[in-house]
């Protein structure tokens, strides 16, 4: 607390209790109970709370847990246990007090089925080389007149973030995936088994062709998780597709497109 206070009027209260650990109003808290020690006096000690005079002994409780745990009322709640002791003209406890023992030995418990999820991790794709992890997606351009527009196929490594492949066309097709892709591996000769594309869960990107051709050149495909959009390579946002669509790419990037 003394180090909080040192520290705030440099970095602030808040600041200084995240340095130290402590919650933002524990300051406040303790000059408050400065000031009501300093007017009222120090606060009274609480006496310990006596020992109910209805209060089960040892024996007793002793005498109850067994009862609970007898074969007989194993596998019984204690308010059907306590129902039926007085049905036989017997009282060891309250259903509380059966509650109370059952849970410091040990013998109650949430008895439903919970759903537990297991231990999930983040899929993720490093690349430590360049050719191992490969990231394309298809983004749209604007056209000469309005309400046109030109499709812009681009492949880049996510290790050098550089771009390996592109093509613009007209339309967005699978068989122009598909050729694209093909064309790309063959000029940079990559081995087989030794990449991995990545792409998001497009109509193109999931389709035959390109399933195919990814079989056929032992490349490993890879896709985004269902419903979650931020799963493609921060290269192929920030370095080329947001430049394009906002036209910061005209006079110095077009060498940059290049294979």
């Amino acid at each position: 607390m003394a180090g909080a206070q040192e520290l705030a009027p440099s970095l602030g209260v808040g600041a200084a209790c995240e340095v130290m650990g402590l919650c933002r109003g524990a300051p406040a808290r303790q000059q408050s109970k400065l000031r009501r020690a300093a007017f009222v006096g120090p606060r009274r000690e609480r006496a310990p709370r006596p020992r109910p005079p209805l209060a089960l002994d040892a024996q007793e409780n002793q005498a109850l847990l067994d009862t609970l745990n007898s074969e007989r009322f194993v596998d019984t709640a204690p308010a059907a246990v306590h129902a039926t002791l007085l049905d036989e003209g017997r009282y060891l406890g309250s259903v509380r007090t059966m509650y109370r023992l059952l849970a410091i030995n040990g013998g109650c418990r949430e008895r439903r089925n919970q759903l537990v999820h297991p231990a999930y991790a983040k899929p993720e794709l490093l690349a430590l080389a360049p050719n191992q992890v490969w990231s394309w997606d298809i983004t749209k351009l604007k056209g000469p007149v309005k309400w046109s527009c030109f499709q812009l196929y681009v492949i880049m490594d996510i290790f050098s973030r550089h771009v390996v492949g592109w093509l613009i066309a007209d339309r967005e097709s699978a068989e122009l995936a598909e050729q694209l892709i093909a064309d790309t591996v063959s000029r940079h000769d990559v081995e087989p088994g030794m990449l991995t594309l990545h792409a998001d869960r497009g109509t193109s990107m999931r389709s035959k062709p390109v399933a195919a051709l990814l079989i056929d050149l032992d490349v490993a495909k890879s896709h985004s998780r269902p419903y979650v959009s931020d799963d493609k390579a921060y290269a192929s946002y920030c370095t080329s597709f947001g430049r394009l669509r906002t036209g910061a790419w005209i006079g110095e990037g077009r060498r940059r497109l290049g294979p």
